[in-house]
């Protein structure tokens, strides 16, 4: 083997194979480009992305890890979310879930959207 040499396998890789994935279409409201990282919470993105989030509770983009889909100002995206692994329990981020169960979630998202 050389230092830094690849050595790949045949064939191709399947990423999340199995898991349960969402198609939303989602628009930029806001007026400054939103951008969303692979593996952020898609729920508690920035409250100017227009989309039901009800659906994307648990969800974040399927997308390679650290790659992102940027959204311009007007732009409307159809994307596809991938289900979180792992335990799924989701802290940070815009504060909305902090660990707790979708009614939770649902009922500070709604006090959350009141606010904007």
């Amino acid at each position: 083997m050389i230092p830094g040499e690849y050595l790949l396998g045949e064939g191709d890789i399947v990423a999340n194979a199995g898991r349960r994935t969402v198609e939303l279409t989602v628009a930029n409201t806001g007026d400054r480009p939103i951008q969303i990282g692979s593996h952020f919470h898609f729920f508690e993105v920035n409250r100017a992305l227009r989309f039901d989030r009800s659906l994307a509770f648990g969800m974040r983009l399927n997308v390679p890890a650290g790659t992102a889909v940027r959204f311009e100002p007007g732009d409307e995206k159809r994307v596809t979310l991938v289900e979180i692994a792992g335990a799924r329990r989701v802290f940070g981020l815009n504060a909305l879930t902090d660990g707790a169960g979708k009614e939770q979630a649902l009922a500070r998202l709604a006090a959350w959207e009141r606010r904007s």
